[in-house]
C-alpha cells in the first residue's frame, strides 16, 4: 500500500506546489497522518512522524526551486544569509517543542493552521509594502519564528515568509525566491531535530527517528517531477479558481484534524 499511497501523494503535492504556490507540506503532514494510522503506527508517534517527514521530503523537492529561482536572480542572498541563521535555528527549536507535544494536540494546531491558510488564500491577504527590512539581528529573530512555526507544522515557511519580506518592501518576486531558499535550512535544520528527537521512541522499521524513510522517497521523487508539471499548467488553468478550491479542501482537512 505505502508504495502507492506515497508517490501519488507526491504527485498531488507537487501539482499543488507548482500551480499555487503554496507548501507540499499542507498536504504531505495530513495525508501521512492519515497514512500511517492504517498502517497501524502507534497514536504516539505517528503525528511526529508525518511532520519529520514532510520536512525530509522539502530538502529534495526545494533543491529545484532554489536553482530556478537563483538562474533568475530573485534569491536576494545577502537578506539570507542572517535570514537562514534564524530559519535554521528556529527550526530546530521547533522541533524540541513539537516533540514535547502530544500527537493530538499536534493535530489541533495543524488543523487550526491549516483553517488559517485556506483563510488567506480565499480572501488574498497580501501585506502592504510599508517598512524596510530590519537589520542583521532583527532578520534573524523574525526567521527564528518563522523557522520554529514551520518545523512544528512541516512546511517550508514560504506562507509566512513571503508576506513578511513583501511587508519591508521586497518585490514580489524576489520574496518568492528569497522564500524559497528559506525552505532548504528550515528543512534540514527541521529535518535532523526530528530524526534526533525521534532516535529512542518507538518508531516502526525503516525509520531515522521520525522521519519514516519509504514515505520520503515516495513523496519526494514524484512531488520533485510534478512540481515542473504543475508550474507549466499554473499559465494555462485559472489559478485564482483553482486557489479557491484548495481553500476549501484545507478547510474540510483542519476540521477533520481538529474534531479527530
Amino acid at each position: 500500500m505505502e508504495w502507492l499511497i506515497y508517490p501519488v501523494l507526491g504527485v498531488v503535492a507537487g501539482l499543488a506546489a507548482g500551480l499555487l504556490g503554496v507548501g507540499g507540506g499542507l498536504i504531505i503532514v495530513p495525508v501521512l497522518i492519515y497514512a500511517f494510522s492504517l498502517q497501524g503506527f502507534s497514536d504516539a508517534v505517528l503525528t511526529h512522524m508525518a511532520v519529520g517527514t514532510s520536512l525530509a521530503t522539502i530538502i529534495i523537492t526545494s533543491a529545484g526551486s532554489v536553482y530556478q529561482h537563483h538562474r533568475k536572480g530573485a534569491v536576494l542572498w545577502p537578506v539570507l544569509t542572517w535570514f537562514a541563521l534564524g530559519l535554521a535555528l528556529g527550526a530546530l527549536g521547533g522541533a524540541k517543542l513539537a516533540d514535547a507535544l502530544h500527537g493530538r494536540l499536534l493535530q489541533i494546531l495543524f488543523g487550526g493552521f491549516a483553517i488559517l491558510m485556506a483563510i488567506k488564500m480565499a480572501i488574498n491577504v497580501t501585506p502592504k509594502a510599508s517598512r524596510s527590512l530590519p537589520g542583521p539581528l532583527g532578520l534573524t529573530g523574525v526567521g527564528a519564528v518563522i523557522g520554529a512555526v514551520s518545523a512544528i507544522f512541516g512546511i517550508g515557511g514560504g506562507s509566512l515568509s513571503v508576506p513578511f519580506l513583501t511587508w519591508c518592501n521586497v518585490k514580489m518576486q524576489q520574496a518568492v525566491g528569497t522564500s524559497a531558499a528559506g525552505g532548504m535550512p528550515i528543512a534540514l535544520a527541521g529535518a535532523a531535530g526530528f530524526v534526533l528527537t525521534g532516535w529512542d521512541e518507538p518508531v516502526p522499521a525503516y525509520s531515522l527517528g521520525y522521519v519514516y524513510l519509504p514515505a520520503l522517497l515516495g513523496v519526494a521523487i514524484t512531488s520533485l517531477l510534478f512540481a515542473q508539471v504543475g508550474a507549466r499548467l499554473a499559465h494555462r488553468l485559472p489559478a485564482a479558481t483553482l486557489k479557491k478550491i484548495f481553500a476549501v479542501l484545507l478547510v474540510v482537512v483542519g476540521g477533520k484534524l481538529l474534531l479527530g
